[in-house]
């Protein structure tokens, strides 16, 4: 540019008298060239820019726990927000960007039933500038974040919408209740009258029962010379509430895997989460929490904080495997290992598993690192032994209805185990990557057995593993 502003056509002929000569013509084709360029030159850079990043995908994952908005989008994007009160509104102020279509199509993508949202206004704030505009229904503490390109999704710019004030796991467990409304269920833990919030403060503590642990019918009398008498399961009876955390994996960003059909791993585990639920509850004195009950995605460890938050003695994690080979099937269930993985087909499935979170997409600014490596060190010897007793009962009774991957349970490094005092196990139902074992998992009959297969599972567990008192009754 300096070059350009040099060649001024008033100094170039300054103190000569016109010239119609072929040296001065030549010159004055010169100067109207380098003007021309000059001119070009300007344009490009007064005009805006015609590499504006573009939107390819608006995607809207609306939760009790929190709601995220994901843009999809070419490139990273710089972004400005702030909150403002009375209303509560959230502001973005998006760079390097113009208002498109599909950016437009975030407004009818938030529904009425949208725990945090009331609406979202888009617009063109000045050049290369987009606003967003959120509507809030209560007071919000929002992640704003990029993540970049993994899988199947170019760079992301997340929003995550958190309560300010987030409802207690523990709290939220006992309020709902559901597990008492079931006909019979007249063998409970005595109810706690105190306000939950003061119990989970440590306030009004009722004390424990001498013997709060497993109850068993007692075995008829058999006396010498009289038949055998055929051995019948009995139900289990406890005199406190057991509480068992079930974990689907993978939701919202993360589909985990998908079928060649077409079915999703997250939609499929979520189903037969719900169905095992379901079987959970019509037994007394057994209670469920799911680290998630819709479509959206939990990063692991904060599955693992759910588990812990309401005081979980059983966790199991639900997956549908896949492998780049469609003919392997059967099912499998693992448990955390201290020593390395047992066998390498377990080790690749754990470090699988444990990318997750860059699929569903975890803030790193905020994601507590160090908590997962507490937890690590903090894994026991108990707590893996607990577990291995849980998964060879569970994977036993799952062989009656699908043939098993391997006839024992298997150990790898799963970040989704490392409760230090809850036993863990994640069950593989089945293969989604072959077809055959696809359609088995979107059939309802099936889901439903399989459901069934864990619940005796864990009945056998708790009949020869007694549950200990809890420091608090809840």
């Amino acid at each position: 540019m300096s070059r350009i502003t040099q060649v001024r056509p008033e100094s170039v002929n300054a103190g000569k008298p016109e010239s119609t000569s072929g040296t001065d013509t030549a010159r004055s084709q010169k100067r109207r060239v380098l003007l021309k360029a000059g001119g070009t030159l300007l344009l490009s850079v007064l005009a805006p820019t015609a590499n504006a990043a573009q939107i390819l995908a608006v995607r809207v994952w609306p939760a009790e726990d929190y709601t995220r908005v994901t843009l999809e989008n070419d490139s990273e994007l710089k972004t400005n927000h702030f909150v403002l009160k009375d209303p509560y509104r959230l502001f973005v102020d998006i760079e390097g960007l113009e208002l498109n279509a599909k950016l437009k199509e975030l407004v009818a993508k938030i529904k009425s039933n949208d725990p945090y949202i009331k609406q979202v206004r888009v617009g063109q704030n000045r050049p290369n500038v987009v606003r967003l505009v959120f509507d809030l229904k209560e007071e919000v503490s929002p992640q704003v974040f990029t993540l970049p390109p993994v899988g199947n999704y170019k760079h992301r710019l997340v929003f995550d919408l958190y309560p300010s004030n987030p409802t207690d796991p523990l709290a939220a467990l006992i309020e709902k209740g559901e597990w008492n409304k079931e006909p019979g269920a007249i063998t409970q833990a005595p109810v706690a009258t105190a306000n939950p919030a003061d119990i989970l403060a440590g306030k009004n503590e009722p004390k424990p029962e001498p013997k709060p642990e497993v109850k068993l019918d007692p075995q008829p009398e058999v006396k010498p010379g009289a038949p055998a008498i055929e051995k019948q399961e009995k139900p289990v009876h406890l005199t406190r509430m057991i509480t068992i955390a079930i974990d689907p994996g993978h939701g919202g960003e993360d589909p985990g895997a998908i079928g060649r059909g077409g079915s999703r791993e997250k939609d499929v585990v979520l189903a037969i989460a719900k169905r095992l639920k379901a079987k959970i509850e019509q037994h007394p004195n057994m209670r469920v929490m799911l680290t998630r009950d819709s479509d959206y995605f939990v990063p692991l460890n904060v599955r693992v904080q759910k588990a812990r938050a309401v005081q979980a003695d059983l966790f199991m994690s639900v997956h549908a495997d896949a492998f780049v080979n469609s003919s392997a099937r059967g099912s499998s269930v693992f448990v955390l290992s201290e020593k390395g993985a047992s066998s390498t087909a377990a080790r690749w499935l754990a470090d699988k598993e444990n990318a997750a979170d860059l699929i569903g997409g975890v803030n790193i600014k905020t994601h507590d690192k160090q908590l997962a490596s507490v937890l690590l060190d903090l894994s026991t010897t108990a707590q893996i032994s607990d577990s291995l007793k849980l998964g060879k009962v569970v994977l036993s009774e799952i062989s009656g209805i699908n043939r098993l991957h391997k006839g024992s349970v298997e150990q790898a490094g799963f970040a989704v185990l490392k409760a230090p005092d809850i036993p863990s196990i994640l069950i593989e139902t089945a293969f989604i990557s072959n077809p055959e074992e696809e359609a088995k998992l979107t059939d309802n009959a099936y889901q439903d057995q399989l459901a069934d297969a864990v619940m005796k599972g864990i009945k056998k567990y708790f009949s020869k593993n007694p549950p200990l008192a809890k420091n608090r009754m809840t």
